[in-house]
């Protein structure tokens, strides 16, 4: 299979690229507006091609007829949208839309994964999210995600592409550096004490709730969307809600002592962040994943079970 995969040069781009460059089966195109590294270790770099292009202007030169499928992962994520209007809404909706007409006219029918975000969901809201809940985002990411959304459903009903939406948990524990995500904390708050650095935590309640996948079954459940027959959601309706777990601030807390011991915890500090708050608070916190697992899905043993998957692998 030929694959695309946009922002191939940011962390979930470079995962999934990992895993199936260990398969000599797929041949892959990354591309994003940095110059994207073909990751290394892997049994097949070969198999891979770098290309760096900013999809506003040159969408059509990255796209051929050889395509199979494409996995769309370029954005500006939450905080960064919020703080630059125009800079989000041209990269996280023009740049989209100048890919899927590329699509639509070079390999009409192609199969699109597209990255969303449970950030399209505001207040108020269930405890419990099901996929009958009405998106209502409150902030401007979570607006441009539910865009794109009806662009995939809209491409796909008129059999312009096979267009899969996958809404994601906040993706826990991330490795590199910060992100401009108002969820970044929920990754830096494991891996900073784990590599002997502090941490700030942007709210003071212990209680707050997130709902959270760990990179690894991330990736299994973007290989099981390869797969889905594509009748497997009605034609105008493509959303999917990949399966997380819910985890207080507290709960991870009690998992970093648990595998990186009391030294680490103490490198945690607590302080509001105005800035912030509403964001986080905007977010649903329990989703009902019944559709997504009886597709195949899967889901997370436990948080403290991603937190020892994540030290084994700076070992």
């Amino acid at each position: 299979m030929h694959i695309l995969i946009t922002g191939a040069a940011g962390f979930i781009g470079q995962l999934l690229a990992k895993e199936l460059l260990n398969d000599p089966t797929y041949r892959l195109t990354l591309t994003d507006i940095n110059q994207p590294p073909i990751p290394t270790g892997v049994q097949y770099p070969q198999n891979a091609t770098a290309v760096k292009a900013d999809l506003l202007t040159g969408a059509k030169d990255i796209v051929d007829s050889s395509l199979d499928a494409v996995y769309a992962f370029h954005g500006i994520m939450s905080s960064g949208s919020e703080a630059n209007f125009d800079l989000g809404m041209s990269v996280n909706i023009d740049a989209t839309r100048n890919l899927l007409e590329a699509l639509r006219h070079t390999c009409p029918g192609v199969r699109v994964i597209y990255s969303s975000s449970q950030a399209v969901y505001g207040q108020p809201l269930p405890e419990i999210v099901t996929d009958s809940v009405i998106p209502t985002p409150e902030s401007s990411y979570g607006a441009e995600k539910l865009v794109c959304e009806t662009l995939v459903n809209e491409y796909t009903r008129r059999k312009f592409i096979t267009g899969f939406t996958l809404r994601f948990p906040t993706i826990s524990v991330r490795p590199g550096a910060p992100t401009a995500a108002a969820s970044s904390f929920l990754s830096g708050m494991i891996r900073e004490p784990l590599d002997g650095k502090k941490c700030i935590i942007p709210i003071e309640d212990r209680q707050f709730k997130s709902w959270l996948c760990s990179p690894k079954t991330l990736v299994q459940n973007l290989l099981i969307t390869l797969r889905l027959p594509a009748d497997s959601v009605p034609l105008h309706i493509r959303q999917i809600n990949v399966p997380g777990i819910c985890v207080t601030v507290q709960g991870m807390m009690d998992a970093l002592e648990k595998v990186g011991g009391k030294d680490a915890l103490a490198l945690l500090a607590e302080k509001e962040d105005p800035a912030v708050i509403p964001i986080l608070k905007s977010w649903p916190t329990q989703f009902d994943n019944t559709q997504a697992i009886s597709l195949g899905f899967k889901r997370d043993e436990s948080f403290e079970q991603t937190v020892r998957d994540y030290k084994k692998g700076l070992e």
